[in-house]
């Protein structure tokens, strides 16, 4: 009896029921709706690629004028002045790598700034995968 109020559960939700040998045995397959496709966003459709600035390859433009610098959308790119209008300090700026830990002497502050900077990155990164 128990058997038969078992199949008649089953049989009376809206899942397909389907049964296996033995007795208590019951494997239920749902028939849930099948996802729609859509036709403007989703994981079917072929994504359009961004096309980035233009690139400009004129020598004289790229000689006189600071090129991607203008952030309006109207208007045009700053000129360059001559070099004595900008200020001193501007060329003593140190563009270069800076120095690594093994080059710096140990008794600066530069050299124990950089190496708690280091020593912070190096733990973030032994506990980046770490779980709590």
């Amino acid at each position: 009896m128990s058997g038969y109020s078992l199949f008649r559960i089953a049989m009376s939700t809206k899942c397909n029921a389907t049964m296996l040998l033995g007795r208590t045995n019951m494997l239920q397959t749902c028939g849930y709706a099948k996802k729609v496709v859509t036709k403007g966003k989703g994981k079917g459709m072929v994504k359009e690629e961004l096309a980035g600035p233009e690139v400009c390859k004129d020598p004289v433009r790229l000689t006189s004028y600071a090129v991607g610098v203008n952030i309006f959308k109207q208007g045009e790119d700053p000129k360059l002045k001559p070099l004595e209008e900008y200020p001193e300090w501007l060329f003593q700026l140190k563009l270069e790598k800076p120095q690594s830990l093994h080059d710096m002497k140990p008794d600066t502050w530069e050299y124990w700034k950089r190496l708690r900077k280091e020593n912070i990155l190096r733990f973030n990164r032994l506990h980046k995968g770490k779980r709590f």
